[in-house]
């Protein structure tokens, strides 16, 4: 079998990293599938065995194309269409794997073409129109509205990557055989073409002695409740002797802007924020920590990183929001409200009790054995590809 994967992403770069399109790719070529991934021109060139790598222009005076819906990923993605043209012209492919919004000029080139098509469907793009402010307009919401829904009519098959986005599917009455719920828990690390590590980044010097070490990775934006954190640890000033609060991931303007938060109020002695680090240098950091924290406030997909803090061995404290309880429960996170008051509670009961903190590790790591490992994301994809061959 051949495939066309079509990712409109910025394939590894340091502000995009699409570990779910990686993933995706890497498990379809070690299925014996032979691939071409046509993604955008920005980004480095990973070690992907059995892929072959095709990029449009990179248009570096753009910058790097924003997560969500923009004008720039409206200008790259006319070129992804007459690159895609071109492929599917030159090439007989038995299979299409659409990621996100390719899947809207895959619709139109299927019947030309003649090939099975995968949608990949990482959320509603009618709700991402809102959701990141791109427009309020109900006849272009209606569009993509009616648009998504051939989408869900016309593709051979569908992969959902969370079970609020499998309920909604489900709901538009797509039969359960073409449907099929993936979530984004593969953990293999990535390499880059050239040998290195997947990201470079700060070396993270050691916390105090004595430190009480509590880890959050992950992307500083908004909806992260990183306001939520950095309240909380205000409310524990002088409570938690030794607390020391690392902040790995965001933007440097970010990163700048949650330093300044800190100072003001008063817990830059104990809140560290460091920017971007590689994979494998954040994996240490987690390992080395007492506790890791997800103060997330908003969203409805499950996060990536919560099966990584799943398979961690490290205990995790999260806050009671659908994102995080589509997959976490009591029995494998210490789930709080979230308010400062409630996480500050958390920090406390989880640092003074090691037995709490061990007991919801090793039931967490049973979890993502039981649930979402290598096994068991390879056999979901080979029922994918068994179903499309």
């Amino acid at each position: 079998m051949r495939a066309l994967v079509i990712a409109p992403e910025p394939f590894f770069t340091p502000r995009g990293t699409p570990l779910s399109v990686y993933h995706r790719t890497a498990m379809t070529a070690e299925l014996d599938v032979e691939v071409d991934l046509l993604t955008y021109g920005q980004g480095r060139d990973v070690d992907l065995p059995g892929v072959r790598i095709i990029r449009i222009p990179a248009f570096g005076f753009l910058g790097e194309a924003p997560a969500g819906p923009s004008f720039t990923k409206l200008f790259l993605d006319v070129f992804l269409v007459i690159w895609a043209v071109a492929l599917l012209a030159r090439n007989r492919y038995d299979l299409v794997h659409a990621h996100e919004e390719a899947i809207f000029f895959c619709l139109a080139l299927k019947p030309v073409f003649r090939f099975r098509l995968v949608y990949d469907m990482h959320s509603s793009l009618p709700q991402q129109l809102t959701n990141f402010g791109f427009t309020r307009s109900r006849i272009l919401i209606g569009v993509f509205d009616w648009l998504e829904r051939r989408a869900l009519t016309d593709s051979d098959a569908i992969i959902t990557i969370c079970p609020d986005l499998a309920r909604y599917v489900a709901s538009q009455q797509v039969p359960a055989d073409r449907h099929f719920l993936i979530e984004n828990s593969l953990l293999d690390p990535v390499r880059l073409a050239a040998g290195g590590d997947e990201a470079s980044g700060p070396r993270v010097g050691e916390p105090p002695e004595g430190a009480r070490l509590v880890v959050y990775a992950g992307t500083l934006e908004v909806y992260q409740g990183i306001d939520l954190m950095l309240e909380a640890a205000s409310l524990l000033s002088g409570e938690l002797p030794g607390l020391h609060l690392l902040f790995l991931g965001g933007t440097p303007e970010q990163v700048d802007h949650y330093r300044g938060r800190a100072t003001e109020l008063g817990v830059d002695g104990c809140c560290r924020f460091v920017g971007r680090v590689p994979q494998e240098r954040a994996r240490e950091w987690v390992a080395r920590a007492e506790l890791q924290v997800s103060p997330r406030i908003a969203g409805t997909n499950t996060p990536l990183k919560v099966y990584e803090q799943l398979a961690s061995g490290v205990a995790l404290l999260a806050t009671n929001v659908y994102s995080h309880t589509q997959v976490l429960d009591e029995e494998v996170a210490l789930l709080v409200d979230p308010e400062p008051r409630a996480l500050a509670d958390g920090l406390a009961l989880a640092l003074g009790d090691a037995s709490l903190r061990r007991g919801l590790a090793d039931r967490a790591r049973a979890r993502y054995q039981e649930c979402y490992s290598r096994t068991h994301y390879r056999e979901k994809m080979s029922a994918l590809l068994g179903s499309i061959a």
